[in-house]
């Protein structure tokens, strides 16, 4: 199997020591890393760190290597890097939001879309780190190298209470979120077949965390309706990054689709379809909280710095299925071709509107990546573009 080399993102990471080929993934990772809850004492880095030791390439263990195509190696290597740079921006709304988060006034913005917003993103956050460090693992134990972001945590955190001072992969400080998706899924039409959709509320240079205790003091009441300059700026805060939650899983869930469609292997397919499905789940979940920043009683809310409004999407001059908040399932929309009839299904999935490409310029027009080097965004779009390259071979 030929070895992609792309500079700085894939290298050996920290790892425990080796185990034997034919005691297999499954023991090496449960061993390794063990319950989901242990992964809340880590870091994003901590996480990747925690793969098995190379394992060894003879036996049962060559035969597996060699059915890796170079295209799923590309795959596995791109969904680490997204992974690695999700689990950077949940890690960040965890800290202060998360049921264990340090900002009081934030999780309570957040609650106000729902009660169990914290203890949610405390459990996607255990999720991505749990995604980036098994595609690691299993790309290590496949003889191939694994995906290592951390030369590019170099962008500020927030100073707000409960924050890590430490080097961050993303921005989440000032942020243009794509909200296209919430009038997507409620359209009959597909970005696959050539529609385009319009925002359902624009979002622009708005921040998805708080900056720092001065305009939101951690100890603020947050009311509905707030009834303070810092508690409105707060919830605008929180409104936008109930929104952005959604924006970033449903990319998530197109992303899987699309590079399930390229892959050989019938266990990396496995592995990528499993994942995917996690990414949809978690899309439903906050595809349905989002809506209550924009439903009576929340809606409404103004952010005093930059005037951002969340309007009631359930009254004129919205409304109707176009905008309506409950309405979280997808619409049946056009597929494959405009003559048959709508199905319900995950949309766009087009490697051009869908594909890894894609996704790194979605998140870059998001701002996710304000402030990154030069060098961090060639790294990335080689990553992606060998995996959007990739071709299914069937054996």
């Amino acid at each position: 199997m030929k070895k992609h080399n792309t500079p700085d993102a894939l290298s050996t990471v920290a790892a425990e020591p080796q185990v034997s080929a034919t005691e297999g993934l499954d023991s090496a990772w449960n061993r390794v890393v063990g319950r989901r809850a242990f992964l809340k004492g880590v870091g994003v880095t901590g996480a990747a760190a925690l793969v098995p030791a190379a394992l060894s390439t003879s036996g049962a263990m060559a035969a597996r290597t060699a059915t890796l195509t170079d295209g799923d190696v590309a795959i596995l290597q791109f969904l680490a890097a997204a992974e690695l740079i999700e689990a950077d921006l949940w890690q960040q709304y965890n800290e202060l939001g998360g049921v264990d988060g340090g900002n009081a006034s934030y999780q309570a913005a957040l609650s106000n879309l729902d009660g169990d917003m914290p203890q949610y993103i405390a459990d996607n956050t255990d999720d991505e780190m749990s995604h980036a460090a098994f595609l690691n693992a299993y790309l290590q134990s496949m003889g191939a190298e694994q995906v290592n972001l951390d030369a590019f945590r170099t962008l500020p955190s927030s100073e707000a209470t409960g924050a890590q001072q430490i080097g961050r992969l993303t921005n989440l400080q000032k942020l243009n979120v794509d909200t296209s998706w919430y009038t997507r899924y409620r359209s009959t039409q597909n970005p696959d077949l050539g529609a385009t959709f319009p925002q359902a509320i624009t979002i622009k240079n708005q921040p998805a965390i708080p900056l720092n205790d001065k305009e939101t003091p951690p100890g603020t009441s947050q009311p509905v309706p707030p009834k303070s300059t810092a508690a409105s700026r707060m919830q605008a805060i929180a409104n936008t990054a109930g929104f952005h939650f959604a924006y970033i899983e449903q990319g998530g869930a197109s992303l899987y689709t699309s590079l399930s469609l390229k892959v050989s292997s019938l266990e990396v397919l496995r592995i990528v379809v499993s994942i995917g499905g996690v990414e949809v789940d978690h899309f439903g979940l906050w595809h349905d909280k989002c809506g209550n920043a924009t439903a009576q009683p929340l809606a409404g809310v103004t952010d005093p710095q930059t005037g951002l409004t969340f309007p009631d999407l359930n009254a004129p001059p919205f409304g109707g299925e176009d905008f309506q908040t409950n309405l979280i399932l997808p619409e049946p929309a056009s597929f494959i071709r405009t003559n048959l009839p709508p199905v319900s299904v995950i949309r766009p999935s087009l490697t051009e509107n869908a594909g890894a490409v894609a996704t790194i310029n979605s998140f870059t027009a998001d701002l996710l990546f304000e402030g990154q080097t030069p060098k961090f965004f060639k790294t990335v779009m080689a990553l992606a573009r060998a995996a959007d390259a990739a071709e299914r071979h069937v054996h």
